[in-house]
């Protein structure tokens, strides 16, 4: 006898759900959190002198420090890794290590007037704008959780947060922004 039921069409698609899905953020007067998620962000790992002129990006070399090179946000991580965040295509080469993590974290945008306030709140950087300032970056733990922080212009800063943790830091920013 046969199956009554019609076979399925193959999933050509799958939703992606953010880690942060339903996520309200919080929106006043001196502080801004969102989600931004989906962020296309690539790992890289090359010798500094072996980098290929073909890459189409200027790397950053000081320590915790970003740049904007060819439409993405370059991060220094180490003193031979790199994470871009932007939608670029970086070209594989024998010296040139290039991994996709996107789906490893998601970004909380934290801004405004109390942003800086807020995130020293659960941070062990110093975050003063004379030594965390736009254009600096860090691996760091936020409130036990670790983290990449991206300082912007205008009290604007980036947290970039493994998946797994990205909940229980919006909670824990969430109810810090009552402070701030």
């Amino acid at each position: 006898m046969a199956d009554p039921t019609p076979p399925r069409e193959p999933a050509t698609m799958v939703e992606r759900i953010s880690p942060l899905a339903g996520f309200a953020g919080v929106s006043d007067t001196r502080l801004r959190v969102r989600e931004i998620p989906f962020l296309r962000q690539t790992n890289l790992r090359a010798d500094p002198g072996k980098v290929p002129p073909s890459l189409g990006l200027r790397l950053p070399m000081e320590p915790g420090t970003w740049l904007r090179s060819g439409g993405a946000d370059v991060l220094w991580l180490g003193p031979d890794e790199w994470l871009v965040i932007g939608d670029v295509d970086l070209p594989r080469s024998e010296d040139v290590a290039v991994t996709d993590v996107s789906a490893q974290r998601t970004t909380i945008l934290v801004a405004g007037p109390g942003a800086r306030d807020l995130l020293a709140h659960g941070c062990a950087i110093d975050l003063h704008p004379s030594v965390f300032g736009p254009g600096r970056c860090a691996q760091t733990t936020l409130a036990r959780a670790q983290v990449v922080l991206v300082a912007g212009e205008d009290e604007e800063f980036r947290v970039l947060v493994r998946a797994s943790f990205a909940r229980y830091l919006a909670d824990w920013i969430t109810d810090a922004a009552v402070d701030y």
